[in-house]
């Protein structure tokens, strides 16, 4: 069994709940109403999404060469 690694990104919504973006799969994105219902959402995005990569033989990105950065911005 192969073991995939993604970050998410959680955005908070002001209606609530929360919106999770899969920056490695290019429209990977899901809700959910609370932190543990958002992450297991996330989680089966991403199989459903690695498995129709899959079905199509199309190669499977990952987080293994990816450096993050968080940059401040001033007086824009």
């Amino acid at each position: 069994m192969t073991v995939y690694n993604y970050r998410i990104l959680l955005k908070e919504e002001p209606e609530g709940g929360f919106t999770v973006m899969v920056p490695s799969l290019e429209g990977c994105i899901t809700y959910g109403k609370t932190l543990s219902e958002t992450k297991e959402n996330a989680k089966e995005a991403i199989k459903l999404y690695i498995e129709s990569l899959k079905e199509d033989h199309l190669p499977i990105p990952t987080d293994d060469n990816l450096l993050e950065y968080n940059l401040q911005i001033d007086n824009v």
